[in-house]
C-alpha cells in the first residue's frame, strides 16, 4: 500500500470527509513520527510497533567494482519492530492462506 491508497480507504471509510482533509490526517502524522525520529525519539503505536533509530558507526568498507577501500560515514539507520499483534496478525493470515 502507498501513502496514496491509504488516502482514499481512509476517505472512503469517512465519507463525512473530504480526500483533501484525509490528506492532511495522513500527512501530519507521517510528519510528527518524521519529526520525532529526526530529534532521536523512540515512536510506538500500540498494536503496530515502533520506530527507532539506531546509530551505525563509521567504518572502513570496499568499492565492490574495483575493490579499493572506501572509509564509510557514521550514519543513522531506522529500524521497526513490529509489535506482538501485528505479528500474530500476519502469522494467521500466512497460515490461512497455505492451508
Amino acid at each position: 500500500m502507498i501513502r496514496s491508497d491509504l488516502v482514499l480507504r481512509l476517505a472512503a471509510q469517512n465519507p463525512h470527509l473530504y480526500e483533501k482533509d484525509c490528506q492532511a490526517v495522513v500527512d501530519a502524522i507521517l510528519d510528527r513520527i518524521a519529526d520525532a525520529l529526526v530529534a532521536g525519539d523512540r515512536v510506538e503505536i500500540r498494536g503496530f510497533g515502533s520506530f527507532s533509530v539506531k546509530e551505525r558507526q563509521a567504518r572502513a568498507g570496499r568499492n565492490p567494482k574495483t575493490g579499493a577501500p572506501v572509509s564509510v560515514s557514521a550514519k543513522g539507520a531506522l529500524v521497526f519492530k513490529a509489535g506482538k499483534e501485528m505479528r500474530e496478525r500476519v502469522n494467521l493470515e500466512a497460515r490461512a492462506t497455505t492451508l
